[in-house]
Order: C-alpha cells, then structure tokens, then sequence
C-alpha cells in the first residue's frame, strides 16, 4: 500500500476545521481566536455593524488554495449565521443584508483575544513581532490581544488590522519612534 493517490483520482486537498470567528476587516481575512466566553461573537457583530463582513462565525473550514495560500469559509450549515449568548442564533444576512457576508476570504491575519489576568505581562512598544500560527504547516501573522472589562474590543481588533496592513507596507510605528528617540539623544 502506498501514499500516493491512485490514477484518475484527485489527490485530497490540505484542510483543516478551527474554532474561531472569520471576518473580512478592511480588505484582510482575518481570524479572531480565544477562550470560550471572552468576547470573539460580540466584538465580531460589532465589526459587522461597522460594515466588515461576516465569513463565518464559530466554526471555520480552512483549505491550502494553490494560488491563494489558505482560505477559509463557513460550512454551508452555518453559513449567514453567529450565536450570541442572549439572543441565540441569528442571521447575519437577514439584519445587515447581504453586503454584510462574505463567502470566503484568504487567511492573511489571527487576532488572539486573551483574558486579561493580574500578572500578565504585554509588549506595551510593541518592538517584538508576536508568535505567528500555523495552520497546515503555514505561518500566519498573529496579534494577541488583553481583553479586561471597559476595553472596546472591536475598535481594538480594526487598530491591530490596520497596523498589520501598515507593516505589510513597510512601515512599523515603533521603529519610528526609536529613531525619533536616537535624533533627539544625538
């Protein structure tokens, strides 16, 4: 017996299935992760109401696309729907209509939603690049972010968004700063 795919058989494409809620936040797929309970569906419906769009919500189906590196989706039972503690299940395309729905998005970024606990320590400058994810064997930019009472998680999530997309265009706010810095000690 060997690995290999037999002939006239397609071989199996990579996927995988993670629990997390999927969005498309200024033009980025991007995954929220976390504990259960720490704010991921509630921050993702507010992310939806400022306009983003809903990929999936809980449940996301990730495959290796050739061309386009890792795509996620909803699976097609879930799909247009998130469940909010309080409300139950509701459809996201039915109240915000459909421009609030995308089908599937390349996986370009992971926003880590992490219960803020006394003793927790965060790179407060912002100088150290966080610990990519790997999903099927590719690494995938990651950010974590505290989460504490007061803390408004969504506009937290589009900062971390446009940060990412800033980086990808070369620039790093830190990195400016530290030059300031040394202009001003020389």
């Amino acid at each position: 017996m060997t690995d290999e795919p037999s002939p006239g058989r397609p071989e199996a494409a990579e996927q995988t299935t993670i629990s997390a809620g999927f969005l498309r936040i200024f033009g980025l797929g991007t995954l929220i992760i976390g504990d259960s309970g720490v704010g991921k569906s509630e921050s993702s419906l507010e992310l939806i109401a400022r306009g983003h769009q809903l990929i999936a919500d809980d449940v996301v189906e990730i495959r290796a696309d050739p061309k386009r590196g890792l795509v996620g989706s909803a699976p097609p039972l879930s799909r247009n729907f998130m469940e909010i503690r309080g409300l139950g299940i509701i459809n996201i395309r039915a109240i915000f209509g459909p421009r609030s729905i995308a089908r599937r998005a390349r996986v370009d970024l992971v926003i880590r939603l992490k219960k803020w606990r006394r003793g927790y320590t965060v790179d407060r400058l912002g100088l150290k690049p966080g610990d990519d994810m790997a999903i099927l064997g590719r690494k995938i930019p990651q950010l974590a972010i505290p989460v504490a009472a007061g803390r408004n998680i969504a506009t937290l999530i589009e900062v971390a968004c446009r940060v990412h997309i800033l980086r990808l265009k070369g620039y790093s706010a830190p990195d400016e700063i530290i030059r300031r810095l040394d202009r001003a000690l020389s």
